[in-house]
């Protein structure tokens, strides 16, 4: 008699490659509670969990589940998920780096001309049959990223793309990135920078692709885009809580900000009456910046993938925290 397939219970359905993976080898459940206790409810027997948005991935939920043994995170962020507590109960966690490293990349830099180009004034301006653009009516004026400089926090998978991009209109690239060296960073397109605040003094536009950690989180703060030139350009498609959101609105209303183009939200959905919502200098977007179809797809496969290879005993490509391995005999 052939062993039961290993349980897998999506925390909210999945595209339909990584799912269709999934079930060559394992029973799959989708469970459309976003609360703990309704995951709990579903996972209880579950030897794998994918997480996406809701709820967390926390201690008393993985503690709920004694089958555990993989925690996926459908995409790159890793900042839901209790990585100590799950190397302390033995659970492997897996995600999927670089799956929207492309998208995101993309959205930054539209984000940027967006802000440049005074797109959304633009738009308004036509549809009212105003044509006055084309003799300098669109206040400020829109201007071009050619000849600007940029500079880069965070040069990994999405900030090196951004780096190339943007040299290729002509912008001079700067980053700062204190894990990789100073001759990678130049490989990397960008010219590295010592410090945060050496960068942002230096730059017409600045973006962030960080990961949220306790080093990075506020680290975009009153000090920060004090320290920027007056009227640059703030682009976040990274993690909300590395900015300082009331900074971030002080800067944009008193003109330290010329715009600022934002994905990402200290609170997530972002509420309503969250003052950055009423700017006009201000583009905004609902953390959807790696939210394509074909980045949902490569992510989908790519961490069930990562799930199946714990499953069957074996090493994922990227284990998040190696030091379970040993303890679930991956080999």
């Amino acid at each position: 008699m052939s062993p039961e397939r290993p349980l897998v219970v999506l925390a909210g359905p999945i595209h339909a490659d990584g799912h269709a993976n999934l079930e060559r080898e394992a029973r799959v459940v989708v469970c459309d509670d976003e609360t703990e206790a309704g995951l709990v409810k579903a996972a209880a027997g579950a030897q794998a969990i994918l997480f996406r948005a809701k709820p967390r991935c926390t201690e008393s939920l993985m503690a709920a589940c004694p089958s555990l043994r993989v925690v996926g995170r459908h995409g790159v962020g890793l900042d839901t998920v209790d990585i100590p507590a799950a190397t302390r109960l033995g659970v492997a966690v897996v995600h999927a780096p670089g799956s929207n490293s492309q998208a995101v990349a993309e959205h930054a830099l539209m984000l940027m001309l967006v802000c440049v180009k005074r797109a959304l004034a633009q738009d308004r301006m036509t549809r009212a049959g105003d044509w006055s653009g084309r003799r300098g009516g669109v206040v400020p004026a829109h201007t071009e990223l050619g000849g600007k400089t940029l500079g880069i926090v965070g040069i990994g998978n999405v900030g090196r793309r951004v780096a190339k991009f943007c040299g290729a209109l002509g912008m001079t690239v700067l980053a700062y990135d204190k894990y990789v060296p100073a001759a990678e960073i130049r490989a990397r397109g960008a010219e590295p920078v010592e410090s945060l605040e050496a960068l942002v003094e230096q730059v017409d536009v600045l973006t962030c692709h960080t990961p949220l950690t306790p080093e990075t989180k506020h680290m975009i703060s009153a000090k920060t885009l004090g320290l920027m030139k007056r009227g640059a350009i703030y682009v976040n498609t990274s993690r909300g809580g590395v900015q300082e959101e009331h900074a971030l609105f002080e800067a944009l209303t008193r003109g330290q900000l010329g715009a600022a183009g934002i994905d990402v939200f200290e609170e997530e959905p972002c509420p309503v009456d969250n003052p950055l919502l009423n700017l006009d200098n201000v583009v905004l977007s609902t953390h959807m910046a790696g939210v394509t179809k074909e980045a949902t797809a490569r992510a989908s496969v790519q961490v069930t993938s990562e799930m199946l290879r714990v499953l069957r005993g074996e090493k994922p490509d990227v284990l998040v925290n190696p030091e379970v391995g040993p303890r679930l005999g991956l080999r």
